[in-house]
């Protein structure tokens, strides 16, 4: 199943809406209230919902666990995703203590420094290795993700070196564009371009309410 890339963004944020729906308590959510926690409109979401082959019950709306399953089918791998994490500096350490534990089809099972301070310890729950290290590590562990969050100057290089290790997705957490190869998936995510957004709109808010 091709899905575009927003509608697998928002699978995503609906799962763990529904997740937290479905802990306090309740078995059922109609469009408009799933809507509402992400404020899009109810046809965005039925439109999203119809793209995977799941419907509702008119009186009932969503099955809240069928429906966490739904997504999970679409999203998740069967077999279940090792993770790495590249550069175990104070946002390396965020994104590995963040994220373990949060789904179980996706786990961090290395994390790589070349700080000697670091290697061979277990920082967030993980085992961290030099980035020497890294295609024996990535073959051994079948680690198919990289997460980036190392010093802007070397990004790129790490880049290459994970997908001559064969890894076939990237997520850059760095503030300078990637190139990979076409068979690569790559998501970047820049936080300084997303706090300028917030603050452009701040702006702008400010300037119409004056």
């Amino acid at each position: 199943m091709n899905l575009p890339e927003r509608t697998i963004e928002r699978l995503s944020e609906y799962r763990r809406s529904l997740l937290n729906w479905l802990s306090s308590g309740s078995t059922h959510i109609f469009s408009h209230e799933l809507a509402k926690l992400h404020n899009i409109t109810p046809v965005q979401v039925r439109r999203d919902i119809m793209l995977i082959g799941y419907s509702s019950v008119k009186k009932k709306g969503y099955d809240v666990k069928d429906l966490i399953t739904e997504i999970g089918k679409i999203i998740d791998s069967e077999e279940g995703l090792n993770v790495a994490v590249l550069g175990m500096g104070n946002l390396g350490r965020a994104v590995t203590t963040y994220f373990n534990g949060k789904r179980s089809k996706m786990r961090i099972v290395a994390t790589f420094d070349v700080d000697p301070t670091k290697i061979g310890r277990v920082i967030s729950g993980v085992n961290c290795y030099h980035i020497n290290d890294l295609k024996k590590i990535i073959g051994e562990k079948n680690i198919s993700i990289g997460v980036i969050t190392t010093p802007t100057d070397t990004a790129n290089n790490i880049a290459e070196d994970l997908v001559v290790a064969g890894i076939k997705g990237i997520m850059n957490f760095t503030t300078i564009p990637l190139n990979v190869s076409s068979n690569v998936y790559l998501e970047e995510y820049d936080m300084i371009t997303s706090l300028e957004k917030v603050a452009y709109f701040v702006k702008k808010h400010n300037s119409n309410v004056r």
